[in-house]
């Protein structure tokens, strides 16, 4: 028996079952549920970091929509107000590195 303790995708139970394996599962209420996307946050950057891949993108990509959600907006307004932002303020395209301000 391996313990993990920690928010997975949704799938996941099923895919063990599939696999010919049992878990125990339980379900977080709200509360709990931003507290572990926060940490699930916190775990695919560093899978980014390490991976640098496509993959590791969509899946921080997943836990931002998870968040919104749990936030109350869908992924939708997640998008528009990025977009909006982007449009105010720009990408980060061009690498634009800010040295100094003057006063």
């Amino acid at each position: 028996m391996k313990s993990y303790n920690k928010l997975v995708r949704d799938k996941i139970p099923e895919i063990i079952k599939e696999a010919g394996k049992t878990c125990n599962i339980r379900y977080a209420d709200e509360k709990e549920q931003l507290k572990l996307l926060e940490e699930k946050l916190q775990e695919e950057v560093s899978e980014y970091i390490e991976a640098k891949n496509l993959e590791e993108l969509a899946d921080i990509m997943e836990v931002l929509f998870g968040l919104a959600k749990n936030l109350g907006f869908c992924e939708e307004d997640l998008l528009k107000c990025r977009e909006d932002k982007r449009s105010k303020r720009g990408g980060f395209e061009e690498g634009v590195v800010l040295l100094e301000v003057y006063e």
